[in-house]
């Protein structure tokens, strides 16, 4: 990890002004980078714009020539797909009729997704530091090389590998979203490509991201939904869920190629404020 790491700082380092913390040096017999004292200050009550702005920033780092330099990201495959109908099926919810053949389409578009941007892997809060000279990232045991929105989409379906999961409030969420896509546009000349519907409905079908680092790829966390909730940082199980269900049921209503996949979250929505009617959204601030 540490020869990735000095890779990806390496990597990073090519923006200016920084988005990385600066590599004073490296022991590699013992497994150290010796990195700059950042001083981390209070966010701003909009912070995901500059948060968003400075994730631009990062994801630009990487070129064409890039790839192979670090991990290819990987998304979701059949296993989760066969886990969350399961998770369907035990709540009761009618599988339309498409919805396989949608989420076989899903998975094999977000496999073939391009993009060689620099992923942070994890970007919570908590791993971004606000300082007096703008936002830098810490923390990048789990960096890849992808599509940007993989990461973009953290702020719309509630940081999914985090334990701090929040949401920003609509108004704000758009100026975020509007932020990173001029910043990138900036940085590379070109407008940001994919489709943030299939990235939101690929973390939806990931039950490995309602649970720490340490739990994962271990059991079907889906499966485990019906009959126990378990609290994570800042959000329970269910509430995680319920909130992508909700993210990706707006999202396909709006026209998509996901049209049966709506349906059923739709479904699911109504289901389980039915069945747990005191269930939470997620927070809107961050901790």
């Amino acid at each position: 990890m540490q020869r990735y790491g000095r890779r990806l700082l390496h990597i990073a380092s090519r923006v200016d002004p920084p988005v990385v913390p600066m590599l004073l040096g490296t022991d590699p017999g013992e497994r150290v980078l010796v990195l700059e004292h950042l001083e981390h200050q209070k966010p701003r009550a909009d912070w995901v714009v500059d948060y968003a702005t400075a994730l631009a920033r990062l994801h630009s780092a990487t070129h064409a020539d890039s790839r192979g330099s670090l991990p290819a990201w990987s998304g979701p495959g059949q296993d989760d797909i066969d886990s969350f109908f399961g998770l369907a099926r035990t709540l009761g919810a009618a599988v339309p009729a498409g919805a396989r053949d949608e989420l076989d389409g899903l998975v094999n578009r977000l496999t073939r997704m391009e993009g060689t941007a620099l992923l942070h892997g994890d970007p919570c809060p908590g791993n971004d530091l606000h300082t007096s000279a703008g936002v830098r990232f810490i923390d990048f045991e789990q960096a890849a090389l992808g599509n940007g929105l993989v990461e973009l989409a953290y702020l719309r379906i509630g940081f999914p590998t985090c334990w701090c999961a929040t949401v920003p409030h609509s108004e704000t969420l758009d100026a975020a979203e509007a932020a990173y896509r001029m910043t990138w546009q900036n940085a590379t000349g070109t407008e940001v490509c994919g489709d943030l519907t299939d990235v939101c409905a690929g973390w939806l079908l990931r039950g490995d991201a309602l649970v720490q680092r340490a739990e994962r790829e271990t059991t079907d966390h889906l499966a485990r939904i019906p009959n126990h909730d378990w609290k994570w940082g800042t959000a329970t199980a269910r509430q995680r869920l319920a909130h992508r269900l909700q993210i990706v049921s707006r999202l396909t209503a709006e026209g998509s190629q996901l049209q049966d996949l709506g349906r059923l979250t739709a479904a699911l929505c109504d289901i389980m404020r039915t069945r747990w009617p005191t269930l939470q959204p997620l927070p809107f601030q961050r901790p």
